[in-house]
């Protein structure tokens, strides 16, 4: 991207209002206006601007960015920690089983504790249904109670790499990559996407993914239609604001119990195995009651009720009755691609393979994401922030 380019999207970036981003957290993505998701697209797609045109997006020239992961994780992990290097921030994962927290240390010490130089806080907690994010917000209040009583010098925020609710880094690097893909947010009014349920030979993934993208999608005026088997619902509540997105946006949301009604003539297709939610609650009261016996028996449950919807999954045949046969397909990853990494699973292999490399574009956005997020949070005058990284010509180092 040339520098002209890089000048006038900074010069569109004045023009939305994202002030009250400074200084505050960014969890799910319903609780940020209009303005300040495009704020985050556009920051985003500066950032990366600024990196392709060998200027270095620098914004810190110390402090931390912490990353706290409550599950296992490939690329969110990674993305936080390309998103601090990138704007110099130096990462420290926080290990619970090192800490002083299985000897009784609170939540808000800890908070208080890590953050004396850290600038951002990214949590990843989706396993447990009323868990993730409330623990999240039980983080930010304690990192603002310190920084309001003049423990912390800087209040660092807050950013949801994933919850039990939404899952904003993903989702928000997936409607990047739509709009890129597509040339442009104004081109996106009609299009319809399927957010499908797909089977998967494992349990209890989380319900994150889908109710970000039908919280967030159904914005930008796109038709989005839920399909998933009887009984594997998300959530009512995000379901809801979805269905009052659609309205605000003049585009539909609905739902289906029939896979190949999502994809008949869809433009995009995003076809992810989640747990039904009824079940995400009896396992997080089963932890919560420590019973393992409990655990194990609704494993096999879940596990022996999936295996009821094995024809849900993405073939050539549903592939070739989506809009010209040439959907969009997207994955969060790591998939189950069937005779791949699982006898059979979410998404027939060639369909897969064919779709690989716009799936790694579409990944490579959650790195510029959570920058922007930091940058929007931690700066007072984001793009004054970044004309000056323009104009100085810093090399980045190669």
């Amino acid at each position: 991207m040339d520098r002209t380019r890089i000048r006038e999207m900074i010069k569109n970036l004045t023009q939305l209002d994202y002030s009250k981003m400074y200084m505050h957290d960014f969890l799910e993505t319903w609780h940020k206006n209009d303005d300040e998701i495009a704020a985050t697209f556009k920051v985003a797609d500066i950032l990366r601007g600024l990196r392709e045109a060998g200027i270095a997006p620098r914004i810190f020239d110390s402090g931390l960015g912490i990353s706290l992961f409550r599950d296992n994780s490939t690329r969110t992990r990674f993305s936080f920690a390309s998103a601090c290097n990138l704007l110099g921030l130096t990462v420290q994962d926080m290990d619970e089983g090192k800490s002083q927290i299985a000897h009784g240390e609170t939540v808000r010490e800890t908070a208080n504790m890590v953050s004396f130089m850290a600038e951002t806080i990214g949590i990843r907690d989706d396993m447990f249904i009323g868990k993730g994010n409330a623990y999240m917000r039980e983080v930010s209040a304690a990192l603002e109670e310190g920084y309001r009583v003049g423990v912390l010098e800087q209040r660092p925020t807050v950013v949801d790499l994933q919850c039990d609710i939404d899952h904003p880094t993903q989702c928000m690097a997936d409607m990047l990559h739509i709009i890129n893909y597509y040339g442009g947010v104004d081109k996106l009014k009609g299009k319809k996407i399927a957010m499908t349920w797909a089977y998967s030979p494992s349990y209890g993934k989380p319900l994150s993914v889908p109710q970000g993208v039908i919280g967030l999608m159904t914005r930008f005026g796109m038709d989005v239609t839920l399909a998933h088997p009887k009984g594997y619902d998300v959530m009512s509540a995000v379901e809801s604001i979805a269905a009052e997105n659609a309205r605000a946006s003049g585009c539909t949301y609905k739902r289906t119990h029939s896979m190949e009604d999502a994809f008949e003539g869809a433009d995009i297709v995003y076809p992810k195995s989640w747990a039904p939610y009824a079940a995400m609650e009896k396992r997080s009261d089963l932890y919560t009651k420590g019973d393992q016996d409990g655990i194990k028996k609704l494993e096999k449950e879940l596990l022996a009720q999936n295996t009821n919807f094995k024809k849900w999954e993405c073939t050539e045949k549903l592939m070739k009755s989506t809009s010209k046969g040439q959907a969009l397909y997207m994955h969060c990853l790591p998939a189950d691609i069937t005779g791949v990494s699982c006898k059979e699973g979410e998404v027939e292999a060639s369909v897969f393979d064919r779709y690989r490399v716009p799936m790694y574009r579409e990944a490579s956005y959650k790195p510029y994401i959570i920058a922007a997020m930091i940058l929007l949070a931690r700066k007072a005058d984001p793009a004054d922030t970044l004309m000056r990284l323009l104009d100085s010509g810093a090399q980045r180092i190669k």
